[in-house]
């Protein structure tokens, strides 16, 4: 087995990346293959080797290092556009209503009906992701949901329910991706290295957000019809599944690190429900999902209602509607996004000197800090749009800034062979007990309340902004999780670490 010096060592001594092959330990792409470096064992005597041969080895593991990190950008990007294309409906929301004639819980609809079958595909794909070929059932899955969108935009408005099913169908599609990428990454990478490629990967969720909000608006305004914001993220998702294909290595599970034998199925889920920093990491996670899902869905809807009430701007009766909030909402999740992962990082990073217990904790305070500002949005919005603009900014980057650290924690307390199905469980629970229900749960929740009120702009107002109070009480729930997992983290951690020995068998089999 060829190792190589991992260049994410963290403070508690050096660690190998082991780059497995096909036979000599050789990584295979597509378009080509690169060996590593040559070990002691495998040198030649120095009479025998010619000084060419020897100038030659320092290049190969820097070579290795650019295919690594070229793999990871790549699943990054195809990251972005996974959440790219799920929040351009997001983006042209109000057009969408006025288009099929629909209320906030129809509309809502559209989301909810998306991760329901995102999360109930996610187990599916986690088990196929631990035991076949990990980048053809990522580049399928691109191919599959970029046919579907670009689909999706030419169905016509006496076909609601198409549209919803076709939203389901991308669930799927994406669920692929969002499930097995990460654990590609962390076989790639060790320690504070994956750590950094994490944050990256995971940046990739609030700049795609954005970016969805951003070109829903922007491509709406420029063609003049909403349809033609699903015809962007497909093309780009062609393109990308291709690359996939074609760049990022197959590289063995667990090679950053050295594993036992895989487990079966059964014994992996019980493992990890029985590993109890990862259950309430995961608990955790369910209720960041029920916040941003809800919040993304409808923020831009409720500050244009908010707008309407201080005669800022004119209601819609018809489109093509306002897309200013959407454009302005997805700056903001682009630019708290990187914020807040780069300042998850670091705030780890500083606070992993201090203590052991640095990952939950930090995400616990982004938690609790996160849910004041959202409660402030509400607050700020009966008066004053920039201030409520301000309050989204602070409230975004701290909710955002635990991703990162999440998916880091993650990959501490379970083993390698067990982190696509953990990646899988942990998206079922967190989809389940989050944004599968909660943007059609604060729709419904806010036509209840304007059925028993009167009809106004007033009343549209103010139900859709006591519906969405309810996520700062479930992010502070959050916080609560994070905290709980602050007790078991180390010694859950210690547990994995355990399970770990060293590897002598031949590299030749493939993930």
């Amino acid at each position: 087995m060829m190792c190589l010096e991992s260049d994410g060592a963290g403070t508690g001594g050096s660690s190998q990346d082991c780059i497995p092959g096909a036979g000599d330990g050789g990584v295979e792409t597509l378009s080509g293959r690169m060996n590593p470096i040559t070990t002691v064992l495998d040198m030649k005597s120095p009479e025998m080797e010619s000084p060419s041969s020897k100038a030659s080895l320092p290049e190969k593991p820097l070579n290795m290092r650019r295919a690594r990190v070229a793999a990871a950008g790549i699943l990054s990007v195809g990251n972005v556009l996974n959440y790219l294309d799920r929040y351009t409906v997001a983006g042209v929301l109000l057009d969408i209503q006025q288009h099929f004639g629909v209320k906030d819980s129809g509309a809502g609809l559209l989301q909810t009906v998306f991760i329901c079958s995102f999360m109930v595909a996610a187990p599916i794909f986690g088990y196929l992701g631990d035991r076949f070929n990990r980048k053809v059932i990522l580049s399928c899955g691109i191919f599959f949901w970029s046919a579907i969108t670009f689909s999706s935009s030419f169905i016509s408005k006496q076909y609601f329910w198409l549209l919803v099913l076709s939203r389901g169908l991308v669930g799927i599609g994406e669920a692929s991706y969002s499930t097995i990428a990460p654990t590609i990454i962390g076989d790639l990478f060790t320690k504070n290295t994956r750590t950094l490629m994490l944050s990256v990967f995971y940046f990739a969720i609030p700049l795609g957000s954005g970016l969805g909000y951003i070109t829903g608006s922007s491509v709406k305004q420029v063609a003049g019809d909403w349809r033609w914001a699903l015809r962007v993220s497909p093309v780009l998702g062609m393109i990308t599944g291709t690359l996939i294909l074609i760049f990022v290595p197959v590289a063995k599970r667990g090679h950053a690190e050295q594993l036992k034998a895989r487990s079966s199925w059964f014994r992996d889920m019980k493992a990890l429900i029985r590993n109890r920093s990862y259950v309430f990491s995961s608990l955790a996670t369910s209720t960041v999902s029920f916040a941003t899902g809800a919040l993304g869905m409808w923020i831009p809807l409720y500050l244009n209602r908010a707008q309407v009430v201080q005669k800022a701007v004119e209601p819609c009766n018809s489109g093509p509607c306002s897309t200013k909030d959407s454009l302005i909402f997805g700056v903001i999740t682009c630019i708290t996004g990187f914020l807040g992962v780069i300042t998850g990082a670091g705030a780890t990073k500083w606070c992993r000197l201090k203590t052991q217990r640095a990952d939950p904790l930090v995400c616990a305070v982004g938690m609790l800090g996160s849910a004041i500002f959202i409660c402030l949005v509400f607050v700020a919005a009966k008066s004053s749009i920039e201030a409520a603009y301000i309050c989204i900014f602070a409230g975004e980057t701290l909710l955002f800034s635990n991703w990162a650290i999440t998916a880091d924690m993650l990959m501490y307390v379970v083993i390698p062979t067990r982190r696509a199905t953990a990646v899988a469980l942990q998206s079922f629970t967190s989809h389940l007990l989050g944004d599968a229900g909660s943007p059609y749960l604060i729709g419904f929740i806010s036509d209840l309340i304007q059925e028993n009120t009167n009809k106004s702009p007033l009343w549209e107002f103010l139900s859709l902004g006591y519906a969405l109070m309810l996520c700062p009480f479930v992010v502070v729930l959050g916080g609560m999780f994070f905290l709980a997992t602050a007790l078991y983290f180390l010694e859950d951690r210690a547990k994995a670490e355990q399970q770990s020995v060293p590897r002598i068998e031949d590299n030749s089999s493939w993930a």
